[in-house]
């Protein structure tokens, strides 16, 4: 799997200006098996997602089509990891 860290590049009036596209982007990742999770930094200055296993140049590509990164309003940095271990609920993310 993958944890994606966001990081802004903009500030929060761009990046809000741009939210309403940025989710939309995220539930066709959710509606495609592709993500598990996302949401901001605490504090906002980014967010993390995380992305089921699959090629990384398709995971790349679709982080391409975010509408952050189109606007250049965010950078990403892609973690590949293996769940080694895990709580009973989240066991179907182990490899």
């Amino acid at each position: 799997m993958f944890v994606i860290i966001v990081r802004y590049k903009a500030g929060l009036d761009r990046i809000d200006a741009a939210l309403t596209a940025h989710r939309q982007w995220l539930a066709e990742g959710y509606a495609e098996g592709a993500f598990l999770l996302a949401g901001p930094q605490v504090p906002r200055q980014g967010g993390v997602i995380l992305a089921r296993t699959g090629p990384r140049e398709a995971l790349e590509a679709r982080l391409a089509r975010d509408p952050f990164a189109q606007q250049g309003l965010a950078a990403y940095e892609v973690i590949e990891m293996r769940a080694s271990s895990t709580t009973d609920a989240l066991a179907f993310l182990q490899e």
